[in-house]
């Protein structure tokens, strides 16, 4: 589905269900070179159990159109945007890693219109090394390679997220480097980590937050360690923290475990 926001198309992935205004919506927000698909088993499944789901690919990355956002703040525009491109007044917004900022930075800037919000695999401040900004800049491909070494803690998931056998390091890499290649304009590569490492606000925007908010913490996850994301749980009016056997990628995984959080979350 591609929808005009901002005055250009982007896209989100409906779990094959088309858009049901009666019914309540989530929107999914991927981290750096990933896109919409990292959410492909919570986004089936919520969108045959009564939501609407939105997982979308951020501005000028993979199947989106325009400018690639140079930070949270503004990705988090484009997010409260698409809400307004919709017709929805209120939705539960759920990020990964550099998503979950940008979740966290809309749910402050626009409280009354979030019901629900999830933090996956987040951080505060999200501090990336010189080593992988200057890797995503000038080395990527090298980069690439670091990020899937640090964000998985096994080789392969349970069969219900991509099915038996997938090699979750080499099918990271692939998506990582179609990503990138998806814009020849812009190093989306670099201006994410940018974005995650230049973010000020996330204490202030989460005494903003006015909905409940959960935390999905992996035990293993080098790129975001649970006690990271400390400062954020303590800012938090109504918070959840969950954690699970996995590294960064907990999407893919721990999928079953990421997706029981959520429909328990989301539950009215």
């Amino acid at each position: 589905m591609k929808i005009t926001v901002q005055d250009h198309a982007l896209f989100a992935y409906t779990g094959g269900k088309l858009f049901n205004p009666a019914q309540p919506t989530a929107v999914f927000i991927h981290g750096v070179l990933n896109d919409h698909s990292v959410w492909i088993l919570q986004t089936r499944y919520l969108a045959h159990h009564g939501w609407n789901v939105l997982a979308i690919d951020l501005p000028g990355q993979s199947k989106s159109e325009g400018p690639t956002p140079e930070s949270v703040e503004q990705a988090a525009h484009t997010v409260i945007a698409l809400l307004d491109a919709v017709g929805v007044s209120k939705a539960a917004l759920i990020g990964h890693s550099l998503g979950s900022l940008i979740a966290l930075q809309a749910a402050a800037q626009a409280p009354e219109r979030v019901s629900h919000l999830a933090l996956v695999g987040t951080a505060f401040p999200m501090r990336v090394s010189q080593a992988l900004l200057d890797g995503a800049l000038n080395t990527p491909m090298k980069a690439i390679d670091m990020v899937n070494t640090f964000s998985h803690s096994t080789l392969a998931p349970p069969p219900s997220a991509l099915g038996p056998g997938t090699w979750l390091y080499g099918g990271n890499k692939a998506l990582m480097r179609r990503v990138l290649a998806s814009n020849k304009q812009a190093n989306v590569f670099h201006l994410g980590f940018k974005a995650c490492d230049s973010y000020t606000l996330g204490e202030e925007a989460m005494a903003k937050v006015q909905c409940p908010t959960l935390f999905v913490l992996g035990q293993h996850d080098q790129m975001t360690p649970p006690k990271a994301a400390q400062s954020l749980i303590g800012k938090a009016q109504q918070g959840q923290v969950i954690h699970l056997q996995a590294g960064h990628s907990l999407m893919t995984e721990a999928p079953d475990a990421v997706l029981h959080a959520l429909v328990k979350f989301l539950k009215p």
